[in-house]
């Protein structure tokens, strides 16, 4: 009779962190943000994500990646991507262009080897890549700035057919939904998960605190704010990338939906028993953000984490971002970068003299009592119990 062995599930997996490379456990996802919200510190991020961006990219940094391994190239050559950059240099082990069946032989919480571009589960090759160095990624580069023209043209087309098909909303504001919130002659402070969106909020904490201006998360933003310790007032998005505890926060939620009214994630709204105003628009929900913003008569709209340059356009990896070029031309009267309030905004009062006010008033209150038949007997009382003390600290030592 053959006596069964008892197996322990996962010992095996976890000797090979005594083999060289990384070792740890694998979150998968064709998705990246959608990856970069449940991947742990020390884990290995797989994705499938062509011309990784910058902001991509400084989530996965910022999540603790142990590597990445991607199954697209991470710079395509269309143009000069950012993302590559900085995974490599924090640090982080950067595969590219591994073989696509990684998501169909590993599963989500596999335990993985990575080293020299080789994947392995067990003792099993399950797959292999290209390890990008600073060195490659800078010969990448080059290379896309060369052809940097071709996208720009491209862009440029995207830009004219956007106006084509928007004209009614971008010159005349057609379209726009009315919500409840009131914007009209206050400041809307816009909040996209995007470019140094951490740094932006914490400099902006005097302007906020004076000016009380409406908080409007973009998707991602609003978790932003939450973190930061605001509660947001509006909430703007497809909701793929919003948590849960933001949409049910108490904010006026405003789903961006396509142009023939399908809009995806109003069913998630209803699910969690919220109401929301629909916005259907071409483009993308920071466009919309801005629009509804000078459509309801914001005076001033100060953005956080958006996208402002052609570069950090093309680095979005979308032909949707000329509506944002567009859209920035449209409110541009109003509109206002983070660092720029950061650098023109200073407080009305200042410590100076908030110093002087004090100093003032001491000098004031003591000239009163100085003066006043009130004062002469407060300032008696005063030094008798001045004298007491002294008398009872001297008898504690003699």
């Amino acid at each position: 009779m053959k006596v069964p062995t008892m197996r322990v599930p996962g010992l095996r997996r976890w000797k090979a962190d005594d083999l060289p490379g990384v070792t740890a456990v694998a979150r998968i996802d064709r998705r990246t943000k959608r990856l970069t919200k449940r991947l742990k510190s020390g884990e290995i991020a797989i994705i499938d994500h062509v011309d990784v961006d910058r902001v991509s990219a400084e989530a996965l940094v910022a999540c603790g990646a142990a590597a990445v391994v991607n199954v697209a190239a991470g710079i395509s050559g269309r143009y000069p991507n950012l993302g590559p950059q900085i995974v490599i240099e924090s640090g982080v082990p950067f595969v590219d262009n591994a073989s696509p069946e990684l998501f169909e032989r590993i599963r989500d919480g596999d335990v993985v080897r990575v080293h020299d571009g080789v994947i392995y589960r067990d003792d099993e090759v399950v797959g292999k890549g290209d390890v990008q160095t600073a060195e490659t990624v800078d010969a990448a580069m080059a290379e896309a700035r060369a052809g940097l023209s071709v996208q720009i043209e491209a862009f440029a087309a995207n830009t004219m057919e956007y106006v084509r098909r928007e004209r009614d909303l971008l010159i005349d504001g057609v379209g726009v939904p009315k919500i409840r919130t009131s914007l009209e002659g206050r400041h809307v402070l816009i909040v996209v998960r995007g470019y140094h969106y951490k740094e932006d909020l914490a400099t902006l904490r005097p302007y906020i605190r004076e000016y009380r201006p409406v908080l409007m998360g973009v998707d991602g933003g609003a978790d932003a704010l939450l973190e930061a310790g605001y509660l947001p007032d509006v909430i703007v998005g497809d909701f793929d990338s919003v948590s849960t505890k933001a949409l049910t926060c108490g904010a006026e939620l405003v789903v961006h939906a396509y142009r023939d009214g399908r809009a995806p994630g109003l069913e998630r709204v209803r699910r969690l028993g919220r109401d929301a105003v629909v916005f259907p628009a071409l483009g993308t929900s920071e466009d919309i953000a801005m629009l509804l913003a000078d459509d309801k008569g914001a005076d001033l709209i100060v953005a956080v984490g958006t996208h402002n340059t052609l570069v950090e356009f093309l680095d979005k990896g979308r032909s949707g971002m000329a509506s944002t070029f567009l859209t920035r031309l449209r409110v541009g009267g109003k509109l206002i970068e983070a660092k720029g309030v950061s650098r023109l905004y200073r407080s009305r009062i200042s410590n100076s003299s908030l110093l002087l006010l004090v100093i003032t008033t001491l000098v004031t209150f003591g000239v009163a009592l100085r003066i006043s038949p009130v004062g002469q007997i407060w300032l008696e009382g005063l030094r008798d119990i001045w004298n007491a003390f002294i008398f009872w600290l001297v008898g504690l030592f003699s």
